[in-house]
């Protein structure tokens, strides 16, 4: 079957290497001029399969005007007259309820632990390197409400299959020492030993560099923007590009936040909403002050891991619209933040920032399978922060739907 993926991230193109293993002819097309460089180039770097409980939490609301108070806070909102933001933060709402909120990391965890699975596959292989370090992951916990919270938490995961448990402060300081400077900061903290790292561009142009090498049918056409969605007598026939038209028996759109206006000329209302985020990458100038365990700092919504002689930096999460453009309040609030938790790790000179758009649906849920009311369309978006963390698992859910193959994994909930 000749596939085409619309879109060269971490997602289409976990999607084409499952698929041309499959023997499937392929080609990824992209508006950039090389693989990951959209969401995907510099995002948080943690492979977090067992943390992945949705921001719509029973606890959000009461917190979400402080946060908008604050100049400095994890949440930024600006209203914009896009009748598709409104919509998300109603949607983004009803799912602020502990139900909804449980079901919903059920589900990711599953699709979560699938992903592990075959991450690990390609890990295991060694065709390429992409920074990757099995190095755990330890939640910091600003107070003894939070501590109480995570142990509620894990608990309710471990019926699921995580394996975690919640630490002391001492226990904290012990497993990472380089987070002595902030131990006044730390109630306790969850330590997840099975979580990983990596860096996800690389991942990337690994994944992409192994398949333009293989005997696979694969090519790449990037540099090339999608102006149009072409379907005829109830089935997608390709696409339309400045260049032409390309031809394809499946279309598989992997465009994160950017599929909304591709779709709806065909009548698919995406509840997929831009959740703005930033991030530094630091050459790592001390090993001893820098964290060798990735950091989630549950407070601050801010995530470190080291990334070979890099560390990265990531955190914000801003509804305000689809410009990718760095502001510099939102990066020095990320800078100082970062330098009061590991102030020693680099000189602060070489800071790397960058800015991405995190495709976020209201409940956190990511869109996989067959879209509805045009044959041999397929959507795999809406992953947010974890796309990185899902991305092999949602490729081994949209194989088995192009192929009609049962799933791997229960896909309810995981539907437009």
């Amino acid at each position: 079957m000749r596939v085409l993926i619309l879109g060269a991230g971490v997602t289409g193109l976990a999607t084409a290497y499952l698929l041309a293993r499959e023997g499937h002819v392929v080609t990824v097309l992209d508006a950039e001029p090389a693989v990951g460089r959209g969401t995907s180039q510099a995002n948080g770097g943690q492979l977090s399969y067992s943390y992945v409980a949705p921001l719509a939490g029973p606890g959000v609301i009461g917190k979400v005007p402080g946060w908008l108070r604050d100049p400095d806070g994890p949440l930024r909102f600006r209203p914009r007259m896009d009748p598709g933001q409104w919509k998300w933060m109603l949607g983004f709402l009803r799912a602020c309820n502990a139900a909804t909120s449980e079901q919903t990391t059920r589900r990711l965890l599953r699709l979560a632990y699938l992903s592990r699975d075959l991450t690990r596959e390609v890990v295991e292989q060694g065709e390429f390197g992409f920074d990757f370090s099995p190095s755990g992951k330890l939640v910091l916990l600003p107070d003894g409400a939070a501590v109480e919270g995570a142990r509620r938490q894990v608990a309710l995961q471990a019926e699921w299959g995580s394996e975690q448990r919640v630490i002391d402060r001492d226990e904290c300081l012990a497993l990472e020492p380089a987070l002595a400077g902030i131990a006044h900061r730390i109630a306790g903290g969850v330590h997840t030993e099975s979580e990983e790292a990596g860096d996800c561009r690389l991942f990337c142009e690994g994944l992409a560099a192994t398949l333009a090498a293989s005997n696979h049918a694969v090519t790449f056409q990037l540099g090339t923007r999608v102006l149009q969605l072409i379907r005829a007598e109830g089935r997608v026939r390709g696409v339309r590009t400045p260049g032409g038209v390309v031809e394809a028996d499946a279309v598989v759109v992997a465009l994160g936040a950017g599929a909304r206006p591709l779709l709806r000329p065909l009548g698919i209302d995406l509840p997929v909403y831009p959740l703005k985020g930033y991030s530094l990458t630091l050459p790592i100038l001390r090993d001893d002050a820098a964290p060798r365990v990735s950091v989630t700092d549950s407070a601050a919504k801010v995530v470190y891991a080291r990334l070979g002689d890099r560390l990265r930096v990531a955190g914000m999460a801003d509804l305000v619209g689809y410009s990718r453009e760095i502001e510099e309040g939102r990066l020095s609030t990320l800078v100082r933040q970062a330098r009061e938790v590991f102030p020693h790790a680099s000189d602060w000179t070489e800071l790397n920032p960058w800015s991405g758009l995190r495709p976020v649906t209201p409940t956190g849920l990511p869109i996989l399978g067959a879209a509805p009311g045009t044959q041999g369309l397929f959507l795999n978006l809406g992953q947010g922060a974890l796309g990185f963390t899902l991305a092999m698992g949602c490729a081994a859910v949209l194989a088995a739907a192009i192929e009609g193959r049962a799933p791997p994994i229960p896909l309810d909930g995981l539907g437009l």
